[in-house]
Parts: C-alpha cells; structure tokens; sequence
C-alpha cells in the first residue's frame, strides 16, 4: 500500500484570483453568494458558553461549525476539511474589536492506497478500490483517506503576531487526529466511542491547566424552519411555540471545531462595569488569494488545484443570523470578508433594519407593527456591544460578535432555558450562546423591540414555530450530538 500525504501547495502566483467575500456573523448557512461555491469554508454556527459538564465550571467551550448541510449518506467522500483553508476561532478580550486570541486550525490529509488483487489465480492485477474504507473503518487499516490537524495559538494580530504551537498532551506531539464521518452502521460498530477517542487533552502556550479538543462531523443542532424563513416567512411568526417540532436541519450533520480552555486563559482587560471578565468571540475560514485549476490531475494524491498568495478571509460568523437576514444582499460577500474593527461601515443594517419592516409587510394582518425608535439603539446593544451590565465591557467599541461575561454561573442542562436572556436565564444567548439557545426565535423578538419600552410587539412572541429537542444534546464536552449515520438511512 502507498501512503501519500498531500500537502497544500505554495502556488507560483500565475494570477491573483482575489476572493472579496463579505463578513458572515451567523448562523450562516449558504448565507453569501460566493461562500456557496466553497462551502469546506463555510461557517455555520458559533458557540460560546461556559461550560456546564460537572466539574468543568471554570472552563469556556467553544464550538465552530463548518459545511452545511451534510447529508448522512454523502459518499464516498463525505466530508473531509479543506486542507488548503485556514479555519480560525478569535476572541476579543480588551474589547477594542480586535482579537487578542487566535486559535488556527489547518488540516493534512493522508492516502492510503488500498489495492486489492482481481483477475484469475496467476494473472492478478492490483486494483485501487474505490470506496473510502474496506472494513471496519475503526481501525485505520481498513481506510484510505485520513486527516489529521495542527492547532496554532497566535497572540496579537492574527497574522503578524505571536505564533506557538498547541501540542496534544498525551503523547506531546503537534497532530490531533480527525474522526472520519459516520459512514453507517456497517463501517462502525459504536461510532460514539469511535468518535469519543477523538477528543483530546491539548497543552496551550502560556496556559497552565490543559485544554480539550475535538474536530469532527456531529449532528446539526441550529433549530429553524429554514426553507420557510426565506419563503417570505412562511410560517405564523405570530403563533404558538409548538414544542419541540422538526426543523429543516433536522436531517443534516456539520463539521465541529470544538475547543474547551480554561477561562483564565481566555480572560484580558475587558470587563464590564462591576468589573467582571466579558470575552468576544467570532470564527472565520480563509483560502489562498490565487486558485489554479490543474486539467490533468495526478495519480500522487496532490489533487486538481494549486493553491498560493496571501490568506484572503472569506467566512466570518459570530451573533447568529446578521448576515442572513439583517445584511443587505448586494452586501453579504463584502461582510464576510471584513473584521469587527471595520464594522462601522454595516452599521446602518442594525440601526435601520429591514427585517422588522418585511415583517410588518407581511404579517400587519395579524398585529405585526414594526418599531419606529430609530436609529434602533437596542440592536446596537444586542448586536454590537453587549447589553450593559451582564456583557458590554467598558469602553467597547461596537462591533458584531459574541459576548460572554464566563463569571455568570452556568445554568444546568436540565434547567436552561432556551430563550436565554429573554427567558431569566443570563448563562444563555445573548450572553454567548449555548447549543440549546432558540436563536431565531430570540432574535424576531428583539428585531420587533422586546428590549424596548415602547414598541408595539414587544411583548409578542413571535416564532418559528421550532425548538430543539433538548435529549438530544450532549451534557458533556463536545456537547453537539453524534452524527446521523449514513446507513441504514430512514
């Protein structure tokens, strides 16, 4: 068998393909124009909470997700990374809309030429099969592609700053193995104890106390009528919650980078006004600036492109659905290339936004009576600085991207409440984001004013119509739950 790593290629810069795509702070499914013609790249959700794991108060966790929706049976070649990405998770800890933290995550991949002899006894040929394992696929024999990851810490500027490497502290090497995809039931055995030798214990530079990590498919958890929404809300926005109802992702599995550090060591000089620590946090995905197409690809595993330039930004998530539905189309590939020091210049699509009106359009029949409180100083609050005292640092300049103040107690699984903040429960969104929190159903509220004193519906509780069944999340690190299996498929 030949073993062949391909490795990302130092392009000779033949042209500059720049890719100007706008900055995605959401819960970003196919959101922008350009980012749906590379969706390895394309951030999904970001999470940020303190974790809730008996005995692990004292720790924030952090989970990217990537690669929107994942049918289960996606093969042969389901989901790997993109080794020629960047994938990155920021964080903000002296609230000048910068990040002082970066976690960057890149990937490797590894073919392993699986040859099978056919043809009769003394006339065999050697013949590469062409699905991804040939047995079960738990043992590494038996697979043909891998993929394993680096995780640099840079302080400072996340290009020009500080850069060490994180190395995994059971065997103090720089490389965490990548669980492959659920494949089914016939390729695993027990693919949630497959998946859980995956996690590991990671030694971060200048933190004392040993942090987790854990790279892999796991189950969609972002509850939304997605298809309706985007219907023209074709949904009741003004009826019942009802219960845990299927969502449009139901059926779907994403790629998690999911990180758990201790939060002192994700702590700075941001605090708020009772001098409690406030963290902000955003992910982003970066490709090369120039593409190459190669027209006779190799046998040798080196792929169909060549990839070189400088790391051009194309995916920027955090507050969920900004640039799905509050920033204008003509708008959403430029905010996703853009970073939350330059977020002034979007600033109009909080202040004046549109969703509330289109609401209002569609659905006056039934009571829906957009604010007029402009400019909407509330959003500027929820979106872009955090709500005062709980959040919003002291001397913050507004910027998009989630906040979390980790001294607020985490809230017990069996407790939490998922509107968060609108639902007494300060541990939960818009103080960071749990995987439980109703997003959608928190944000049409307070775009229809539930943090004013004034507006018409602020006390309306519009919906989707969605929630998430809270069973089926994990009560421990990584928290999202096990993949759906591509076979037997239902």
């Amino acid at each position: 068998m030949n073993t062949i790593i391909k490795r990302s290629a130092l392009a000779i810069a033949v042209t500059s393909v720049c890719l100007s795509a706008g900055l995605s702070h959401a819960s970003s499914h196919r959101e922008a124009p350009f980012i749906t013609e590379v969706p390895k790249v394309d951030g999904t959700d970001f999470y940020m909470f303190r974790s809730y794991e008996s005995g692990r108060e004292d720790y924030v966790t952090l989970i990217a997700n990537y690669l929107p929706l994942q049918d289960a049976y996606g093969g042969p070649n389901y989901f790997d990374m993109d080794e020629d990405a960047l994938y990155e998770i920021h964080i903000d800890n002296s609230g000048n809309a910068q990040e002082d933290l970066t976690f960057q995550f890149q990937f490797t991949t590894t073919l392993n030429d699986i040859q099978l002899p056919v043809g009769p006894a003394g006339d065999q040929k050697m013949v590469s099969v062409p699905l991804k394992n040939i047995g079960n696929a738990a043992d590494s024999a038996n697979v043909q592609v891998s993929q394993e990851y680096t995780v640099s810490v840079v302080r400072g500027d996340r290009r020009t700053g500080t850069v060490q490497t994180a190395t995994n502290a059971s065997n103090g090497t720089a490389t965490f193995d990548k669980p492959l995809d659920n494949i089914g039931g016939k390729s695993f055995a027990d693919y949630q104890t497959y998946a859980n030798q995956h996690i590991f214990q990671m030694a971060i530079p200048g933190c004392s106390v040993n942090a987790k990590v854990f790279v892999g498919q796991r189950k969609e958890a972002f509850a939304v009528n997605l298809g309706e929404i985007f219907d023209l809300v074709n949904t009741n926005p003004l009826g019942l919650r009802n219960g845990e109802g299927k969502g449009d992702l139901d059926d779907k599995n994403v790629t998690s980078f999911a990180l758990e550090v201790p939060a002192q060591c994700l702590t700075g000089t941001a605090a708020n006004a009772s001098g409690q620590p406030v963290i902000g946090g955003w992910t982003t995905a970066s490709l090369r600036q120039a593409r190459i197409i190669n027209p006779a690809p190799s046998a040798d595993g080196k792929g169909a492109t060549v990839e070189g330039g400088a790391w051009t930004q194309v995916s920027r998530l955090g507050m969920p659905l900004v640039n799905e539905v509050v920033i204008g189309l003509k708008d959403k590939d430029r905010f996703n290339a853009s970073e939350p020091k330059d977020d002034s210049q979007f600033a109009t699509y909080v202040t004046n936004p549109t969703l509330p009106e289109l609401l209002e359009i569609l659905f006056s029949g039934a009571g829906a009576v957009a604010p007029n409180n402009f400019p909407r100083t509330d959003l500027v609050s929820a979106f872009l600085t955090g709500v005062a005292g709980v959040n919003m640092p002291v001397g913050v300049q507004a910027s998009e991207m989630l906040r979390l103040n980790p001294a607020i107690a985490a809230t017990a699984a069996a407790t939490q409440n998922d509107l968060g903040v609108l639902g007494s429960d300060n541990a939960g969104f818009p103080n960071g984001r749990r995987p439980v929190d109703d997003v959608v159903d928190s944000a049409l509220r307070v775009v229809m004013g539930a943090l004013t004193t004034d507006a018409p519906n602020k006390d309306t509780p519009f919906t989707d119509g969605v929630q998430l069944d809270p069973t089926e999340l994990q009560v421990v690190f990584p928290y999202l739950a096990t993949p759906l299996a591509g076979s037997p498929n239902s």
